[in-house]
């Protein structure tokens, strides 16, 4: 596997090497020894899986406090534009964001440690969407950051008359709505 720190500091692309012939390919896509050695320590407690339609827009989503939560993620089905907001306060690249094509093509997957919005969008028909987290779900400390606020400034790649979003997604919060206060971390 190859490991690229992206120019948010803490958010990582993971590249698995894939051995294909005739019969299709196999490929490891965690190994925690090697994960360790690259990125450190990060226990990972459940696994979670989405399955999109074109268009479905879906986030931007963390939990706050005590809840807030890593998450490694990848597409095993289809194409997504995968985006993370940083909402560390404190650090040099808060309130910027990183946008990264997943497709099941190249099993390309992103690691995203906690302190970050995380969205996505998906471009192909169809999408699979599997994602590792530190951390279960805890309703009561979900909260949504605006995918169109302004102050962010995120190209989906497409056309916002084409998106799916649910009513959580169009009422999220503006990135001025996240004090230190509000995210507790």
């Amino acid at each position: 596997m190859s490991f690229i720190e992206q120019d948010i500091k803490g958010v990582w692309i993971i590249e698995p090497k894939r051995f294909g012939d005739k019969r299709g390919y196999f490929s490891e896509v965690f190994k925690q020894a090697e994960f360790e050695d690259h990125i450190g320590h990060v226990d990972f407690v459940q696994d979670n899986e989405s399955f999109s339609s074109k268009g479905v827009l879906r986030g931007l989503h963390f939990q706050r406090g005590e809840w807030s939560q890593a998450k490694l993620v990848r597409v095993s089905q289809g194409n997504v534009l995968d985006v993370v907001v940083d909402l560390r306060h404190g650090s040099p690249t808060w309130g910027k964001h990183l946008a990264v094509e997943l497709n099941a093509d190249t099993g390309r997957q992103l690691f995203i440690p906690r302190g970050f919005a995380h969205g996505f969008v998906v471009l192909s028909d169809v999408a699979q969407f599997q994602y590792k987290v530190d951390n279960l779900y805890a309703p009561q400390s979900e909260a949504t950051l605006r995918y169109d606020d302004p102050d962010v400034g995120i190209d989906w790649c497409i056309d916002p008359a084409d998106m799916i979003l649910s009513d959580k997604d169009l009422h999220g919060l503006p990135l001025s709505a996240m004090t230190p206060e509000f995210l507790g971390f």
